[in-house]
């Protein structure tokens, strides 16, 4: 199970790429502006607490008086209970951002890999593309919603602590900022190992769904190979080597945080040493440096946390990279300017009409090679009139399958010219030749959902009752009939509660419903009985007939 080389990037932290993420954070500007007075107003409440235990120190314990005690105990109950409410409400934003976000870029990437030629999907394994789709932008989103979340939490909770600190004793906070330089510098020193083993572990993870899927995808051909122990022992190699690279990063990761924490260790017995003996003589209030004392130890908390949020975005700057890489994918087959000014992307939005589409079909000195490979087609030529039926025969990889991609401009030749009515393709709008085309397969593809509405693809506004007809004249009538929920019955993924000959009638019924000018077969009843290659035969005789 080979797999394609991947790109590799050696920026670590590319912003032109995050821009354009956090481009789809804009999209959620008034959710993001709601929380960010909700963090604010969380970092507030959050510190008011020590400030009123310094209180009850300074006035209720140290003068043994409890007058005011019931006001305070009211206050103190009221700060915790507006806390919580405002919890509530940072968890519900956070979240519907992180989910609004993933649907975002999910939909994003998926209309992009709807607009691609097919020579992205010649070369690029479905795995890869799935790794894409899910994993990294899973990834993504979490890290943007909650890594901006837990930024702006950080700096707000910090800034207010450091300005209760000032308040209260100046000596004592300029000895908590002396340490934050040394810890950021240790900060930054670990999320660059870590952003190296990151990056490492998203290219594996890349590898390792492009075996999965290929596991699953080929399990027939593994059983009838015998490949069980072959394919669990490559897929135990590319997993294991998942594992080393985890454990690694995980490895760096616990070792990080002891040390954050070591240094906050450090400061906070610092600042108590100093603390106690201005205490004793006097001219430093018991109330103060408790509160002192909570807020030190509360600080490395958010640090610990932006210095996190800084080591996620490093590690899912491989994640961006490679979702980015597929929303910068540009189709091979595209209609250009001249084409779309003059007709527009549909019918009737151009300067002129679509022309009729008679379906001569001329190949003009056509020449043709997949990416940088040998020729496959050299100078060929083929006229094929309207009604006419041609058939082409020849041994695997003489470029039969070639001649189908390019009539169906699938791909485009490298030299040469495809004409259709007398004018060359690439002057006409690609919808305006797939609107007229019919394409059967030899597995045809049938989408999940019922039988109907995969007939109902040939055209999306027909009647049940041209469903019906259709499915008539392809002679798949009388078995949708005997199934129990009849057109109504789930086909499964791909159509795999199917058979590959009731697959292929329905996908002639589907070809029947959308009357194409241009039909192309390809090798359609090479995998289904006699019985059923009978009635295939039947199907392509009326779809010729118009």
């Amino acid at each position: 199970m080979s797999q394609p080389q991947e790109q590799v990037f050696d920026q670590s932290i590319d912003i032109g790429v995050w821009k354009r993420f956090f481009g789809f954070a804009r999209q959620f500007r008034r959710e993001f502006i709601l929380l960010a007075l909700i963090l604010a107003a969380m970092a507030l409440f959050e510190n008011i607490p020590p400030l009123m235990t310094k209180y009850a120190i300074d006035h209720f314990i140290k003068n043994q008086s409890a007058d005011g005690i019931g006001l305070y105990a009211t206050l103190f109950v009221l700060s915790v209970s507006i806390q919580a409410v405002i919890v509530r409400f940072f968890l519900y934003y956070a979240g519907r951002i992180e989910t609004g976000l993933s649907f975002k870029i999910r939909q994003a990437a998926f209309d992009r890999l709807q607009s691609l030629s097919f020579s992205y999907f010649d070369r690029t394994p479905v795995g890869w593309i799935m790794a894409r789709m899910v994993s990294d932008t899973n990834r993504l989103s979490e890290v943007i919603a909650w890594g901006i979340v837990d930024i702006a939490w950080g700096l707000a909770t910090i800034l207010v602590i450091l300005t209760a600190m000032l308040i209260l004793d100046i000596r004592l906070a300029l000895i908590t900022l002396a340490i934050i330089p040394f810890l950021a510098l240790i900060s930054w020193l670990f999320q660059k190992k870590l952003f190296k083993v990151h990056r490492m572990i998203r290219r594996i993870n890349s590898r390792l769904t492009g075996a999965f899927n290929e596991g699953i995808m080929g399990a027939k051909t593994s059983k009838t190979l015998r490949r069980e122990t072959a394919n669990s022992a490559e897929f135990a190699e590319i997993a294991d080597e998942m594992y080393t690279e985890s454990v690694h990063a995980g490895a760096l990761s616990s070792l990080f945080v002891p040390i954050i924490s070591l240094l906050g260790a450090a400061g906070t017995a610092l600042v108590m040493s100093l603390g106690s003996g201005r205490v004793l003589s006097g001219t430093l209030l018991t109330g103060t440096l408790y509160a002192f004392i909570i807020y030190i130890t509360r600080i490395w908390d958010p640090i610990r946390q932006v210095a996190r949020v800084m080591a996620d975005l490093q590690s899912a700057q491989a994640a961006a990279e490679r979702v980015m890489s597929l929303l910068a994918e540009s189709s091979d087959i595209v209609d250009q300017p001249p084409v779309i000014e003059a007709y527009g992307l549909e019918n009737g939005l151009g300067q002129q009409p679509w022309p009729p589409f008679t379906g001569q079909i001329t190949f003009d000195h056509v020449s043709f090679h997949y990416g940088n490979g040998e020729l496959i087609l050299d100078d060929f030529n083929l006229d094929v009139q309207p009604g006419q039926v041609i058939a082409l025969v020849g041994d695997t990889g003489s470029g039969k399958s070639t001649i189908v991609n390019l009539a169906c401009r699938f791909y485009e030749p490298t030299d040469g010219r495809i004409l259709i009515d007398g004018c060359d393709y690439r002057e006409r709008p690609l919808l305006w030749l797939y609107t007229h085309l019919g394409y059967v397969l030899q597995t045809p593809h049938l989408f999940s959902g019922t039988i109907a509405e995969n007939i109902r693809y040939g055209r999306l506004s027909a009647s049940l009752e041209d469903i019906e007809a259709a499915a008539r004249l392809a002679h798949a009538h009388d078995f949708i009939m005997k199934m129990k929920d009849g057109y109504q019955t789930e086909v499964g993924e791909g159509g795999n509660r199917l058979s590959t000959g009731e697959k292929q009638l329905i996908s002639f019924a589907r070809a029947i419903l959308a009357n194409p000018r241009l039909f192309i077969l390809d090798e359609a009843t090479s995998s289904v009985d006699t019985e059923t290659e009978l009635l295939i035969q039947k199907a392509i005789q009326t779809l010729l007939q118009g």
